[in-house]
């Protein structure tokens, strides 16, 4: 009796524990967030959490930032074919390395608004910097080319333009490497947590996205000095660009580093204010570069313009004839039959090659008839002489012409009548 007496404190006390971590469980359980499951692991409660609107609304706005650039990078890669000019053509590529930067933001932020543990904070330290660096890398080699174009209207290739911006951003790759091994992995052997860091030494690991930022806002404004100004409004698109994202990250730095500690909410607003930075400077990239750009891809450069005005459609209408003859007499020929006749040394003119464009009413043209009726009697004459044959005549009216004429036959047939002291009045007889 007195030994079962001693077991019975123990046995209450681990029954009452047993009962307490049930308990605590169902509680915990019981106590999810207004929009989440109840079997949702609790890293992801900024995603559904009705209280925290701020991931929603940011879960909103990211989703949105990934389908416009998805499409975005499509249009961009459609486009090629239309694109008349190889200076456009050359950055295509870099512009489609900065679209897949921009989309790597845009899918950031849900790192940042999903609650840290090991694999999150190791990748928030990585990839923030590498993803900038990449942007900001296509944005200061496109501000080199720029100041190629302006002064020579040509630029380097576009290879070697998106060989730079890989370099550039590979350096960037290396610094945020070196900085995980040496912060993760300790000296003492022991291993430690990618989220145990300050927020000074975060931003200290950016300084050279930094100078990204203002190298390609410092090499962008000589392009307003060029010779070639068409060039110019791509040097708008980078310096406005560059310029809302310095003022994006001076704000973020300085909530980041100064804000939320002066507050002593750091541990709330960490989260919130770098997801905030990501998707404003995601769509600044958007809104300022991206699509300016891609609407002057397909736009013919000015030296295209300048040739198409400089040598129009050479038309055969009779609004052509009339520009180039405003000031001259038009003279007109007809040559329908000038295959059918031989070159001969005395070949006979049309009789309307003396027109000169003004009305019948003005000018006097007796017709055939009439000069025949004028120069004949009265009296009747041979059927054969109104209405001429074809006859084996070797007279020169014949020979050298296959079209037969009335004035030919007439003075085929009378070839006294035409010298007995009468006038010829035919403007036709010259030759």
């Amino acid at each position: 009796m007195a030994l079962s007496r001693s077991f019975c404190p123990s046995g209450t006390i681990l029954a009452s524990t047993w009962l307490v971590f049930i308990c605590s469980n169902m509680v915990k359980a019981q106590t999810a967030p207004a929009g989440c499951g109840e079997d949702l692991n609790t890293i992801y409660y900024n995603l559904c959490d009705l209280s925290a609107a701020w991931g929603i609304v940011l879960e909103a706005l990211t989703s949105a930032g990934i389908v416009s650039s998805f499409i975005l990078t499509i249009v961009l890669v459609a486009s090629t074919p239309f694109i008349q000019d190889k200076r456009k053509k050359s950055m295509l590529g870099t512009q489609v390395f900065f679209l897949l930067g921009t989309t790597g933001l845009f899918c950031l932020v849900f790192d940042m608004i999903v609650q840290k543990d090991f694999s999150t904070c190791a990748s928030r330290r990585f990839l923030f910097g590498v993803l900038f660096a990449i942007c900001f890398s296509c944005l200061w080699v496109h501000a080199g080319n720029l100041n190629y174009l302006v002064r020579r209207n040509i630029g380097p290739s576009g290879w070697w333009i998106f060989g730079i911006a890989v370099a550039l951003s590979l350096v960037e790759v290396i610094i945020n490497t070196e900085w995980l091994i040496i912060t993760i992995v300790r000296t003492t052997g022991t291993v430690g947590q990618p989220c145990n860091f300050v927020n000074e030494d975060f931003v200290m690991a950016l300084i050279y996205v930094m100078f990204l930022i203002i190298a390609g806002f410092v090499t962008a404004w000589p392009a307003f000095c060029g010779r070639y100004g068409h060039w110019k409004k791509h040097a708008v698109f980078i310096i406005l660009t560059l310029f809302l994202s310095a003022c994006i990250w001076i704000a973020w730095i300085v909530m980041f580093v100064y804000g939320n500690s002066r507050a002593r909410k750091s541990h709330l607003w960490d989260d919130p204010t770098l997801a905030i930075a990501l998707v404003s400077n995601a769509w600044a990239f958007v809104f300022l570069y991206i699509i300016p750009e891609i609407s002057q891809l397909t736009k013919p450069s000015l030296e295209q313009t300048f040739e198409e005005d400089l040598y129009p459609s050479r038309g055969v209408g009779y609004e052509t004839i009339l520009k180039e003859h405003a000031s001259q007499s038009m003279y007109v020929e007809n040559r329908a039959f000038s295959m059918d006749e031989p070159q001969s040394a005395k070949r006979p003119v049309s009789p309307y090659s003396g027109y000169n464009g003004q009305m019948r009413s003005s000018v006097y043209q007796p017709t055939e008839m009439a000069l025949m009726n004028k120069n004949m009697p009265q009296t009747e004459l041979p059927y054969d002489v109104i209405i001429p044959r074809a006859t084996a005549n070797s007279h020169p009216a014949f020979s050298g012409n296959s079209t037969l004429r009335a004035e030919d036959a007439y003075a085929a047939q009378n070839p006294h009548g035409a010298n007995n002291g009468q006038v010829n009045q035919s403007p036709y007889n010259q030759w």
